[in-house]
């Protein structure tokens, strides 16, 4: 059986290199103060993607939700092996929260046809908070499996998923259609070949290229489509800053100062000080 796959990448602010004028004042993400990567754990949901095709045939549409520039993570997935590739962008997406996102991309999904598997990292790291994945499941009335580490058995419509938990892990049986939110433990994720990354760093999008070099463009097949609310289908009201529930209530920008060292000595009293220090602390 030849799989029918979707992931879903994002591109992010890279918070590894995070500063004080990040966040503005109403709470969004400035994310021009930060350079963009793909998200990591997005990476991870493509390998495993990957690994179903080449062990079991089929073909894979990366789908990415975000400003032009995101064509970069579709390149990315492109010279990694994905076989299809659709930039979800539009000024009525900006300001999406999870709830808002899940609704385009919900509805992106649909109309890219039927499909088998979903595959999508873990959580972002702009937001941590790990909602896309399930809200798009809970939309498309699927089954879903979080925190997955490896299909270890996969026929026709059977799947057997290895999915962590505190202190180690467990395996669920499943029926596809299925979505699967990916872990940095599973395998990892495999560079870029060479010749397709030179191929695929020509892609544009059809706004970005002159009409007389569309033709070949598309003909060579690097045109990336480009959905945008009409060609998504999704009504105005659920999407974007207008269809986001979530609000900012207060962002607060903490220093962390560094203080004197302490020393404690070995006795049964010093360590009792030091127990009595990490209490009265937080730290335990």
């Amino acid at each position: 059986m030849a799989y029918r796959m979707v992931c879903l990448m994002k591109q992010v602010p890279d918070t590894r290199n995070i500063t004080a004028d990040v966040l503005r004042e109403d709470g969004t993400v400035n994310r021009q103060a930060l350079p963009a990567v793909v998200n990591p754990d997005d990476l991870f949901a493509l390998e495993m993607a990957l690994d179903v095709k080449d062990k079991y045939g089929g073909e894979i549409t990366v789908m990415s939700m975000g400003p032009p520039a995101a064509i970069e993570v579709l390149r990315d997935a492109m010279s990694r092996g994905a076989d299809h590739a659709i930039l979800l962008t539009d000024k009525k997406f900006a300001g999406a929260d999870t709830l808002a996102t899940s609704h385009v991309l919900e509805s992106a999904i649909r109309k890219n046809g039927p499909f088998n598997l979903i595959f999508c990292g873990r959580q972002a790291i702009d937001g941590d908070t790990a909602q896309v994945g399930p809200q798009v499941a809970e939309k498309l009335d699927i089954p879903q499996v979080t925190f997955a580490e490896a299909i270890e058995f996969l026929d026709q419509d059977d799947i057997v998923i290895r999915r962590a938990i505190e202190g180690g892990f467990e395996r669920i049986r499943g029926r596809i259609p299925l979505l699967v939110t990916v872990t940095n433990a599973a395998a990892n994720p495999r560079p870029p070949s060479i010749k397709r990354k030179m191929f695929w760093k020509k892609a544009q999008t059809r706004s970005s290229v002159q009409s007389e070099e569309e033709g070949e463009m598309l003909e060579r097949g690097l045109l990336i489509p480009v959905w945008g609310l009409a060609e998504v289908g999704c009504a105005a009201e659920i999407c974007g800053f207008q269809g986001s529930e979530t609000w900012i209530k207060n962002v607060e920008n903490v220093k962390l100062t560094a203080h004197e060292p302490k020393s404690f000595d070995t006795s049964e009293t010093g360590i009792k000080e030091l127990i009595n220090e990490l209490i009265n602390e937080h730290i335990i």
